[in-house]
């Protein structure tokens, strides 16, 4: 072991934080968790209801694929740029805009219109919903320490699961008895009353501006000193503001660059499964809408429990001392490789069974380098600019989104169902392109301790 694997000693006894501040972070955490599953829901509509938006609107592939990519047009711009504006403004009414926004953007397109109002419903839709994992992800984890961020992490993430399974099935029930619309109007409606929860019971914890290791200061009001505000002046315990480092020397660091490498490619898996994923199973693998519904459920469900997994593996790694970079960086990059291969040989494996499970490991196993992602950063940047930096990282991450869906759907016009087979051989060679970056360049040790010089 060199000396850039030595983990920094965790306490042997930790300091616990009050009750009161541990109810309240978990109040937050499961708050978050239902805001990324309405956030997936919203992404989730068009590609449950592809068929029946193509056949109602006369659309073809490619331009149901520019439909989709639309909702990217201004998602990574909005994810950097509010991601900056979390270091300044408070979290808690940047996630309560957001949500506003999202009914709002889809409240035109759930009474009518054509491709106009799909495409700038979707526009606004994807610029509302840009900095959402990140600014969530930041307010989620300002509640637990670097060792306890795990879990919460991991839960945000899950989120995204847990939006796709609850979706899939309702969704689809209100678009086969009620029409596509519909589904936009119940995505709508979710929106409206999670920000009636969020008023009252949301907020930032104490260590939105504290270093890892002060422990817990009791939490006032919305308004007190004792929660992180979001100012980004980076007070501790002390009071002493801490100087702000600039953002290109965190977006520089090998770190930085490998979880953004590995990130990229787990979101091109997303954005192919939530739009083209469907269509997929039927289309190029034949499976019934029947059977297709229930293995998006598998796929989802699996990569769910696969997320909570490696937030007990990694959190249990780094109680014992093992340093980020294997515990973080060697487990996500090995997820990624495994399904990397996964992709390159499903569309050489014979039917059935054996394609199952390949698909399974293709589109189920990257997710979890949401997770790994966003503590990573948090473990990283100073604290006055962790929102930067995850936002600079998730906006380049989310061009993925906007490239796939229009690729795939440029490649299945071009190809046919033979297009589904270049895409996904496309996405296996992403993935081991991120995974290898994510093993042989995330040491956030290491490049935290350079930071600091």
């Amino acid at each position: 072991m060199t000396d850039t694997d030595v983990a920094p000693a965790v306490p042997a006894d930790p300091p616990k934080a009050p009750s009161r501040i541990r109810r309240r972070a978990w109040i937050v955490t499961a708050l978050l968790v239902v805001f990324m599953m309405i956030n997936f829901a919203d992404k989730s509509v068009l590609g449950l209801a592809a068929e029946e938006i193509r056949q109602d609107l006369g659309l073809s592939a490619s331009a149901f694929g520019l439909a989709s990519s639309a909702f990217f047009l201004l998602f990574s711009l909005s994810g950097a740029a509010v991601g900056l504006l979390a270091d300044r403004v408070r979290s808690k009414w940047l996630l309560l805009i957001m949500a506003v926004l999202w009914s709002v953007s889809q409240a035109p397109l759930a009474v009518g219109g054509g491709l106009a109002v799909l495409i700038a419903s979707r526009v606004l839709l994807g610029a509302a919903e840009g900095p959402a994992h990140p600014v969530a992800q930041q307010t989620t984890l300002s509640w637990f320490p670097n060792h306890r961020r795990n879990l919460p992490g991991a839960l945000i993430v899950l989120g995204i699961t847990l939006g796709v399974l609850v979706a899939a099935p309702v969704l689809t029930w209100l678009i086969n008895h009620h029409g596509w619309r519909s589904a936009v109007a119940a995505v709508a409606l979710a929106g409206v009353v999670w920000t009636l929860l969020w008023i009252p019971f949301g907020g930032e914890g104490p260590y939105a501006t504290m270093s890892d290791n002060d422990p817990p200061a009791e939490a006032a009001s919305d308004d007190g000193p004792g929660t992180g505000n979001g100012t980004g002046t980076g007070a501790g315990t002390t009071g002493e503001a801490q100087p702000k480092m600039p953002y290109r020397r965190i977006l520089a660091t090998r770190t930085w660059i490998g979880v953004t490498v590995g990130y990229f490619s787990t979101y091109w898996v997303i954005a192919f499964a939530l739009v083209w994923l469907p269509s997929y199973l039927r289309d190029g693998l034949g499976y019934s809408s029947a059977v297709s519904t229930q293995l998006l459920m598998l796929f989802w469900g699996l990569s769910g429990i696969l997320v909570l997994g490696q937030a007990g593996l990694t959190g249990w790694m780094m109680r014992r001392g093992i340093t980020s970079r294997r515990a973080r960086g060697w487990v996500g990059g090995a997820l990624l490789l495994t399904s990397g291969v996964s992709c390159l040989v499903l569309p050489v494996a014979p039917a059935g069974a054996v394609t199952v499970v390949l698909l399974i490991g293709a589109f189920g196993l990257a997710g979890a380098m949401g997770s790994i992602a966003a503590t990573t950063i948090m473990e990283l940047a100073p604290a006055n600019r962790r929102g930067g930096a995850l936002g600079t990282m998730n906006a380049v991450v989310t061009t993925a989104g906007l490239i796939a869906p229009t690729l795939i759907g440029s490649l299945v016009d071009t190809h046919g169902a033979e297009g589904y087979r270049y895409a996904v051989l496309i996405t296996g060679a992403l993935l081991l392109v991120g995974g290898t970056a994510a093993v042989t360049l995330i040491n956030p040790d290491r490049d935290a301790r350079l930071l600091s010089v």
